[in-house]
């Protein structure tokens, strides 16, 4: 596989694995620009973090066309966003990558990578040495005796990788780092967390649903939801309650399953992502249901929004969800 630009890595690059030695920090940045490739246009957001404030959304969109290229709309938006000015990075789609459970290997930290690909030889339906690999630590009790923990491996197939690149490259986008929406959605739950307590997030689109759990900012467990945005909002009532009954049993098995496995993080809520329709009948029905306290995500409490008058519409917040999250992400000067 051809080299890859600075960090062009999954986002395991801001865990604790940093800590570990399997990723070197870089320089504090003011602002990061996102692209998420989709079927119909491109969406990107813009954040930047000024000092003892709150993060500011510069802009955010969705750039579309009469039968556009990708490469075509990201050329046109690189103009028009001043990519250059800012870090950029790219959000996969679900279909895009794989990110499975392992336990983690009892090696050097050099050997790590070397040691997952190993584990991942027989979990991945290609060969693994046409994927690339990163891995993202799960902090283990601080307070219990040292024993093998998971880890996340995430994987990728080289070839779609290197279009990738090549993608941004034609089109002139200083492309850094490509990310994926776990992370994304981590970025946005560790504006939320209560401290010293786990909190659980859950979005939808129409790539299905999407849970997370995380505490002190660092990715516990995600897991997928076979259950869309349009789902969620179909016009038939009964159609509607079996897709609340999927999401509602998976958030159950998926609770009791952190529970078990991480039982020194105390849980604070589920917070429900932005909803085009129906996000009060399903916050009230998975608040029936469900031991945690569901709420709603107020992008305007944790973002500065007034430069993008757009976001007050909860379509909208939808629509860009992860995209602002893959823009929250957040460097610092190594100490």
């Amino acid at each position: 596989m051809t080299a890859i630009v600075e960090s062009l890595n999954f986002d395991a690059l801001h865990n604790r694995s940093e800590r570990m030695g399997f990723f070197t920090r870089a320089r504090k940045i003011s602002g990061w620009l996102a692209f998420r490739l989709q079927q119909q246009g491109v969406s990107f957001a813009c954040v930047r973090r000024p000092p003892s404030a709150l993060p500011v959304l510069e802009a955010v969109g969705y750039a579309t066309g009469p039968r556009p290229s990708h490469a075509e709309l990201l050329e046109r938006l690189a103009k028009e966003q001043h990519a250059s000015r800012y870090e950029c990075s790219n959000l996969l789609a679900a279909d895009e990558y794989q990110i499975l459970s392992v336990d983690a290997p009892n090696v050097a930290p050099d050997e790590l990578k070397t040691a997952i690909r190993w584990r991942l030889k027989d979990m991945l339906d290609y060969r693994v040495d046409d994927a690339t690999v990163d891995v993202l630590d799960i902090p283990v009790d601080k307070n219990a005796p040292a024993r093998n923990h998971q880890m996340y491996a995430i994987a990728a197939r080289n070839q779609m990788i290197e279009d990738r690149q090549k993608l941004f490259e034609t089109a002139r986008v200083p492309l850094r780092v490509i990310d994926i929406p776990e992370m994304a959605q981590r970025n946005i739950a560790a504006l939320l967390e209560p401290e010293a307590r786990g909190l659980a997030m859950l979005s939808f689109s129409d790539e299905g649903g999407l849970l997370t759990i995380t505490h002190e900012g660092e990715l516990f467990l995600s897991r997928r939801i076979d259950v869309s945005a349009d789902q969620l909002a179909d016009d038939s009532p009964d159609a509607r309650q079996r897709a609340y009954d999927r999401v509602t049993l998976e958030l159950q098995r998926s609770l009791d399953h952190f529970d078990r496995q991480y039982h020194y993080v105390t849980m604070s809520s589920l917070m429900l992502a932005p909803l085009a329709t129906s996000a009060s009948e399903l916050r009230d029905y998975l608040s029936s249901n469900l031991y945690l306290p569901v709420e709603h995500v107020a992008l305007d409490k944790i973002l500065d929004l007034s430069a993008v008058p757009a976001l007050r519409s909860a379509s909208e917040q939808q629509r860009h969800f992860l995209t602002i999250g893959a823009a929250l992400r957040h460097e610092e000067k190594a100490l």
